[in-house]
């Protein structure tokens, strides 16, 4: 027992973590998309018409909104979907929604490493249509 006691406490864990890790956020990703009814595919009826339009749009902003609901429910990180929907635009106050908080606590929660990830040299672009809305936040 006491050699199997020393190697679960020695063991690199780093290539099981990433499975693990990488199984979440693919199920969490499957999950959204059956809540929502299922995703379209290429050669769906009307993928083409589809592909590009606003529905479509729509439909993964939701899907988004669905996957970080599920993380938060799962109690996964949901720092890159929430860096995702920012880099799509999308406001705090839609995020905070979402997450069941304030805008004022989602920002505090991810705002910081939000804009270390789109903003790494800080140099004030984050480049791409990220919401102006944090004037007041800061």
């Amino acid at each position: 027992m006491r050699n199997a006691t020393e190697t679960a406490l020695a063991v690199d864990l780093t290539a099981a973590t990433a499975a693990v890790s990488s199984a979440a956020v693919l199920e969490v990703s499957r999950q959204a998309d059956a809540l929502l009814g299922g995703r379209k595919a290429a050669g769906d009826p009307g993928w083409e018409q589809w592909q590009g339009s606003d529905e479509a749009a729509e439909w993964e902003l939701a899907n988004q909104l669905v996957q970080l609901r599920l993380s938060l429910a799962a109690d996964l990180d949901p720092l890159l979907i929430v860096l995702g929907l920012r880099r799509w635009g999308v406001t705090w106050e839609m995020i905070a929604k979402a997450a069941g908080t304030s805008r004022q606590a989602a920002h505090e929660r991810w705002g910081r490493r939000v804009l270390e990830i789109l903003d790494r040299y800080g140099s004030g672009e984050p480049g791409g249509p990220v919401a102006d809305d944090e004037r007041d936040l800061a």
